[in-house]
């Protein structure tokens, strides 16, 4: 999923650099003598755009999103296994109280009948 999110981010990125857009302001003077202006803006597709060149491109583009991919799971897996570790030595620190909190409550026991 996060690969395909990043694919279309990438393409879009792609689409709008391969656009032209170009605003038009006019002035124009009514009868009554005030001034209207207009601003137009006029997108365009460029025509004889290389085929070649964005096929490369997108190429590139998959391949980095890969790489990108493999690297964010890589990630995900360091950290899944440092939490594991964590929370070993969690369980090892509580039960290494436990054991001494029970040490201490026989001791406290054997105290209290003498």
């Amino acid at each position: 999923m996060k690969k395909q999110i990043l694919s279309a981010f990438a393409i879009s990125i792609l689409v709008i650099s391969c656009t032209k857009s170009t605003t038009k302001t006019e002035q124009i003077e009514n009868p009554d003598g005030s001034v209207t202006t207009t601003t137009t803006t006029v997108t365009e597709t460029p025509t004889g755009v290389d085929s070649t060149k964005i096929n490369e491109t997108k190429k590139e583009i998959h391949e980095k999103v890969e790489e990108t991919g493999n690297k964010i799971d890589n990630a995900a897996q360091d950290i899944k296994s440092g939490a594991q570790e964590v929370g070993k030595d969690v369980k090892d620190a509580a039960a290494k109280g436990a054991e001494k909190v029970e040490n201490g409550a026989k001791k406290l026991k054997e105290d209290l009948k003498k």
